[in-house]
């Protein structure tokens, strides 16, 4: 009976573990971008801050048959985008901007077109600095253009 209630007690330790780390990093503003039939690919997008520091090292949504995060950047006349390798860095503190022509979550393979006003799923997955990983599952919504908030930030506006 005891390992029982010890065995209860590290797993709901664990739970909260995970649900601490996840809170330690705020998502604002995610949306992705509508397609077309036929479309294969799209980009999801937001803001993410980590309290204590993090890295964003997976995303995934049952909506694409692959999802990656991918960097675009230019090298010389070519603008080039690839999957980051070993995870996206959130410095503890400091908003890090997923958006267009940057850093995003990249959706392939779609399964159906993404239509604009509806949501999909989307789970990233963070490690902190000790290399425990969490997970956050988002309904992410779909638009044509980013959302107003994504555009104007008022969080540091007081009432």
């Amino acid at each position: 009976m005891k390992t029982i209630a010890k065995l209860s007690a590290a797993l709901i330790a664990g739970a909260l573990s995970t649900s601490l780390m996840a809170q330690s990093v705020d998502v604002k503003d995610a949306w992705a971008r509508a397609t077309v039939q036929g479309q294969q690919a799209t980009g999801a997008f937001m803001k993410l801050t980590a309290k204590d520091g993090a890295k964003l090292v997976a995303a995934a949504s049952p909506v694409a048959g692959v999802t990656e995060v991918h960097e675009m950047k230019m090298e010389g006349d070519i603008m080039k985008m690839r999957a980051v390798q070993g995870g996206l860095d959130l410095p503890a503190g400091k908003a890090v901007e997923l958006k267009p022509g940057g850093y995003h979550v990249m959706l392939m393979g779609l399964k159906a077109p993404l239509q604009k006003d509806t949501t999909i799923p989307l789970t990233l997955t963070f490690k902190d600095a000790k290399g425990v990983e969490s997970k956050v599952e988002l309904k992410v919504p779909v638009s044509s253009t980013p959302p107003m908030g994504a555009m104007m930030d008022h969080s540091q506006h007081k009432m």
